[in-house]
C-alpha cells in the first residue's frame, strides 16, 4: 500500500501574510500564470486545502496581492508628500517614491494595474487605487491652496502627473529607459511637470 505524505505543520504564524510573500515571489520570479493556491501550500509546507481560509480561487489571491502593492505605494506617496514645504521638493519626493516602486516591484505594479481594470476586480480594489491617486491629488490641491500651481480639477493635474511617472515606469520595465538614469534626472522631469516647457 503506497503511503500518502502527511502534511507538514504550519508554523509560520500568519498563514495569509507567509501566502502572499510566498506569492509576490512567485509572482516576481515566474509571472502571475504560475499562480496557483496549491503551489503556495507546498512553498510555505501546509495542506493545500489551507489556503482556501484565506483565499477562495485565484482571483482573490491576485487581488490580495494588488490590494497588498497599492496600500504600499499609498504608504510611500503619503510620506513622501511630507518631504519639504514647497511643492518641488514634494513632487520630486513623490517621483522618487514611485519610480522606486516601480523598479523594486515592476511585475507587482503591472498586476496591480491590470486587476483595477479587470471586470472581475473587487470594489475595495478600486477604492485602494483611488486612495493611492489620492495622495497626489492631495498634494496638488494644496499646492493651489498655497498659490504654487494654477487653479483647476486637482484630480486631472494628479492624473496628468501619475501618467508622466507610469510612463517612465513603464519604459523602464521595458528596458527602453535605464532606472539608474532616470532617478538620477527625475529633478528636470518633475521641474518639466510643474513648469512646462513655455520659456520663462
Amino acid at each position: 500500500m503506497v503511503r500518502m505524505p502527511e502534511s507538514r505543520p504550519y508554523h509560520h504564524g500568519d498563514l495569509r501574510a507567509a501566502l502572499l510573500r510566498s506569492a509576490e515571489r512567485t509572482l516576481r520570479e515566474e509571472g502571475a500564470g504560475a499562480l496557483s493556491l496549491r503551489a503556495l501550500a507546498r512553498d510555505v509546507g501546509v495542506s493545500h486545502a489551507a489556503p482556501g481560509r484565506h483565499f477562495k480561487d485565484k482571483q482573490a489571491l491576485l487581488d490580495a496581492l494588488a490590494l497588498e502593492g497599492y496600500e504600499r505605494l499609498e504608504r510611500a506617496l503619503t510620506e513622501a508628500a511630507d518631504a519639504g514645504p514647497g511643492l518641488d521638493e514634494r513632487m520630486t519626493a513623490s517621483a522618487r517614491a514611485y519610480l522606486g516602486f516601480a523598479v523594486a516591484h515592476p511585475a507587482l505594479l503591472e498586476l496591480m494595474f491590470a486587476r483595477k481594470h479587470h471586470p472581475d476586480g473587487s470594489a475595495r480594489l478600486a477604492a485602494a487605487a483611488d486612495r493611492t491617486l489620492g495622495s497626489l491629488t492631495r498634494m496638488f490641491a494644496d499646492a493651489q491652496e498655497r498659490g504654487e500651481i494654477v487653479a483647476g480639477d486637482p484630480e486631472r493635474i494628479a492624473l496628468t502627473a501619475a501618467a508622466g511617472l507610469h510612463g517612465l515606469a513603464a519604459l523602464i520595465a521595458g528596458c527602453a529607459l535605464d532606472a539608474e538614469e532616470v532617478l538620477a534626472g527625475l529633478d528636470d522631469h518633475v521641474r518639466l511637470v510643474l513648469h512646462g516647457l513655455k520659456p520663462r
